[in-house]
């Protein structure tokens, strides 16, 4: 099937005029919160999905709220997003906003496990269907939370990376040598910085677990040339406070060569990278993140950036088909009370220079992954086939389809 030309320009333009056209139907009392109609099909049935999320304006915030408005256009879907900024309170309340709104169902990227248990209660109490991007309820961090979920015939499930083989793949990636990096950070660090986003939150859980795996593996191998990994400091979701834990960390030990990002939406490794500029250290620090920049291939032509890991804005779409077949009544999608839910991990992509970067940026950046008539399938497709869809989403992958 041959793909239609489609950048990421055209895209945001085109999601901003669907948004601005459904502007007056946005719903009072969700203060904070946008609404879209969608016009494009007649099969939704009147139903409508709430997004609650960190952020809608920072630059994967937007994306993947921008995604879910094409995809609910296509779908002839309402959606209503509120923005809580992970803070606990404010995300218990998006979910209370989101179900007196009259959501049917409802996709959140919370920022604690322990904030589930109100989420999940709330939407058992209302009868909406609720799902997680971004995010997974830790069973054994969190074995309540976890048995909540189990128990609920309303929590449709999760959608979410393999952090931990992301997080030692980012310290393999830091330790190693790198001669297509800039001059001045080629050779691998050995003494690493980490800064969090929200104690407790099992993404970052999963995330630190895979760095400190990778660090394991390395000083088992190089016993005379270790890697040392400091506890992490929270620098929430803001730059200020990602610049703030930057300078913290190098004014304590400016032997530091390496600092991670460990994710927080973008803003925190905003601060950090333009922190290190300000104090003259672009080029001598080893950055890494899981946060995809806008200007990454200047960042890594300078030094500002070393590697990145990053998915894309998809893992919402993906909790939103979930959902959208849960409130249809699809077999495999409407969860059972006894059973966790469902789970769709997606894939990372690493990139460590400025070729790899060129090659997600073509597939990834300049062109949505998906059509309009690829987003209509994945709709009509049994839970199975849609995870293996998600897990097939590689630039490789998308290579192919853009060839065929």
């Amino acid at each position: 099937m041959a793909r239609r030309s489609f950048s990421r320009r055209n895209f945001l333009k085109y999601t901003g005029m669907m948004g601005a056209l459904a502007g007056g139907a946005a719903l009072t009392g969700c203060g904070g919160s946008g609404s879209s109609n969608g016009g494009g099909s007649s099969n939704g049935d009147n139903i409508k999905i709430g997004v609650s999320i960190w952020s809608s304006t920072d630059a994967l915030g937007k994306l993947s709220v921008d995604i879910i408005k094409k995809a609910a256009d296509i779908l002839g879907v309402e959606i209503s997003t509120v923005d809580q900024g992970h803070v606990s309170e404010q995300v218990t309340a998006s979910i209370e906003t989101l179900c007196a709104a009259g959501c049917q169902g409802i996709i959140v990227c919370n920022s604690a496990d322990s904030e589930m248990t109100s989420a999940i209660n709330t939407c058992n109490d209302n009868q909406v269907y609720l799902a997680q991007f971004y995010r997974m309820i830790s069973k054994d961090a969190s074995p309540d939370v976890y048995a909540l979920a189990e128990s609920s015939q309303y929590y449709v499930g999760a959608v979410h990376e393999n952090e931990v083989d992301n997080g030692k793949q980012l310290i393999s990636l830091l330790t190693a040598d790198n001669d297509k990096a800039y001059e001045g950070i080629q050779k691998g660090a050995r003494n690493i910085k980490l800064e969090g986003w929200t104690v407790g939150d099992a993404t970052f859980q999963q995330r630190w677990e895979g760095y400190k795996k990778g660090v394991e593996e390395w000083n088992s191998a190089h016993p005379g040339d270790t890697v040392t990994l400091s506890d992490p400091v929270y620098a929430n979701t803001s730059s200020s406070e990602g610049a703030n834990v930057t300078q913290q960390f190098y004014n304590t030990d400016p032997s530091m060569d390496a600092l991670i990002v460990a994710g927080g939406g973008g803003d925190p490794l905003v601060g950090s990278v333009g922190q290190l500029a300000n104090m003259g250290l672009t080029g001598k620090i080893r950055v890494a993140s899981t946060d995809f920049l806008d200007d990454l291939e200047d960042q890594l032509k300078s030094g500002g950036m070393y590697c990145e890991s990053g998915g894309h804005f998809c893992d919402p779409l993906y909790a939103f088909m979930m959902v959208y077949n849960a409130i249809k009544g699809t077999d495999g999608y409407v969860p059972q009370a006894g059973s966790f839910g469902k789970e769709i991990k997606f894939p990372y992509v690493f990139v460590s220079s400025v070729d790899e970067y060129k090659d997600y940026e073509k597939y990834f950046v300049d062109e949505a992954p998906y059509t309009d008539d690829e987003i209509k399938e994945l709709a009509s497709k049994s839970f199975d086939d849609l995870n293996a869809a998600a897990t097939a989403l590689s630039i490789e992958d998308v290579k192919k389809r853009h060839q065929s």
